[in-house]
């Protein structure tokens, strides 16, 4: 099995996508144009406080006012405003935080209006870019990440992530940490941690420090912007890259130089990156445009007849799995609802990371009598979700075959829009664009050959798809002759809509 990541570059960021044995997996765009990204910290002003909501609408720049509810405050809320004010009155200024006097923590039970008033200056950090008509979500619980440690200034103690399981490894680690660890300072340490060296930890370690003493400074000079995360792609290295990675493809030579810097600061293989150089757009050479097109579209494609179908509102997103044409005897249908389900669960649980969707997610699985099956479907959907990034919960299936799953929402979903305007019904409906329609026909040409050899393959479609398949000196009419090796006919039919066709 091997993971690849594709970077394509454009004047305006990067799209990166994520393969697994060439199947994709992720997809993300890095936009120079966001201003506003997961981990950015501000000095922002209170704006308004909203004891009913309990939480407090602060200004960071953002043309929404951005959202910041008390439970993500955090305990050491009272230190952090304190040490705003002394910096900012020229009173203290030492970002190693050495004499600084904590004050008592905040009661989990406590009320917004008790710690800020409107028009004060807090420090906050962004955990959630603006979604549709929502403003940033804020939290004070400051906290800077690497690649193996979590600094959170004002902080105390050290703890280790759950998927660190081996004890003799998870004591190995917090004895080093408990070393390194400066005081008036939190660490977590990450999952990639493990395996670490002490230098290795004391590198990162001394680079989150010296990001922290960037924010104060820029908090003595008064700036808005006291931290900026990396960039979505250096992100992503520093989240994904590790010995299981083969390659890392990028289009651009100074994009080549800076991710081979990035790795190399992560004393990881640097070889492993490669520039592309080939003649097709590098997303093209690597099949990733065309599963764009056919992975993002409502309805998804399992094989042998079943499908999922997609459904997002502004609430939830909704899943529904079918067997569609797919075909059994009576007794065999408890085992073929099971072996689809399976099979849908393995391609939700990639779309969810495909389209990054969040909140709610609610699945119809095909109708199953027996417990066991359905015990077999959550424990499969339970162990596939554990490879997601994304913190996410799942659900038993209900009575009725529901499953509900919520995961973590960060950013806005990924949608790309696979529909146009049907010239046929003058727009007032859509269809799929005329590439995912060859594709179909393709398929239904191959399947056809399948079930019945004949020397000439006959297909009827729409005088727009006619046009589109037969103009041009190589036509794809030509191109399918040379492929399947048969004579083949195409034909017009102004009664049928513009996705529709017969082969015989």
């Amino acid at each position: 099995m091997s993971k690849e990541l594709v970077i394509k570059s454009s004047p305006g960021g990067a799209e990166i996508a994520l393969l697994d044995d060439r199947r994709l997996i992720e997809l993300h765009h890095d936009s120079i144009e966001e201003n506003f990204l997961v981990g950015d910290i501000y000095l922002g002003r209170v704006r308004k406080v909203i004891p009913s909501l309990n939480a407090a609408f602060v200004d960071i720049g953002h043309e929404k006012d951005a959202f910041l509810h008390y439970l993500d405050l955090g305990p050491e809320i009272k230190s952090f405003n304190r040490f705003i004010d002394l910096v900012k009155k020229g009173k203290f200024s030492d970002p190693s935080l050495s004499g600084f006097r904590m004050e008592p923590q905040i009661l989990k039970t406590g009320k917004i209006e008790e710690v800020f008033t409107p028009n004060q200056h807090i420090m906050v950090q962004i955990v959630k870019e603006p979604i549709s008509t929502k403003g940033p979500r804020l939290s004070s619980q400051i906290s800077l990440s690497g690649r193996f440690i979590i600094l959170m200034p004002f902080n105390d103690g050290v703890s280790l992530s759950k998927k660190i399981r081996l004890k003799t490894e998870r004591d190995r680690l917090k004895e080093i940490v408990s070393r390194l660890r400066p005081n008036n300072f939190g660490i977590i340490l990450r999952t990639n941690a493990e395996g670490a060296t002490e230098a290795e930890l004391e590198q990162d370690l001394n680079k989150l420090k010296s990001d922290w003493e960037g924010a104060v400074k820029a908090l003595k000079a008064g700036k808005p912007k006291l931290y900026s995360e990396v960039d979505r792609t250096a992100s992503l290295l520093r989240d994904l890259v590790n010995e299981s990675f083969t390659r890392i493809f990028v289009d651009d030579p100074k994009v080549l130089k800076q991710v081979k810097g990035y790795i190399a600061g992560m004393s990881g293989d640097e070889d492993i990156v490669k520039l592309y150089k080939g003649d097709k757009q590098i997303f093209e050479q690597f099949d990733v445009d065309r599963q764009i097109k056919s992975l993002f579209n409502k309805i998804v494609n399992l094989g042998a007849g079943a499908y999922l179908v997609i459904e997002h509102t502004e609430a939830m997103h909704v899943i529904d799995v079918n067997s569609g044409s797919k075909r059994s005897k009576d007794d065999d249908q408890e085992e073929n609802a099971l072996r689809t389900n399976l099979e849908a669960g393995i391609e939700i649980a990639r779309q969810l990371r495909l389209r990054d969707m969040g909140g709610i997610i609610v699945i119809d699985f095909i109708d199953m009598r027996k417990a066991a099956n359905k015990k077999a479907i959550y424990d499969r959907m339970k162990e596939i979700m554990k490879e997601d990034r994304a913190k996410n919960t799942v659900l038993p299936l209900t009575k009725f075959g529901i499953m509900q799953i919520t995961r973590q929402r960060v950013r806005p979903e990924i949608v790309m829009d696979n529909l146009m305007p049907c010239p046929v019904c003058n727009g007032t409906g859509q269809i799929a664009k005329g590439v995912l329609i060859t594709h179909e026909i393709i398929h239904a040409i191959e399947s056809s050959l399948k079930e019945n050899s004949r020397s000439r393959i006959n297909l009827k479609v729409h005088p727009y798809v006619e046009a589109y398949l037969t103009k041009g000196l190589i036509s794809e009419q030509l191109r399918w002759m040379f492929r399947f090796k048969k004579r083949v006919h195409i034909s017009s039919d102004e009664n049928f809509a513009l996705n529709k066709y017969e082969v015989s």
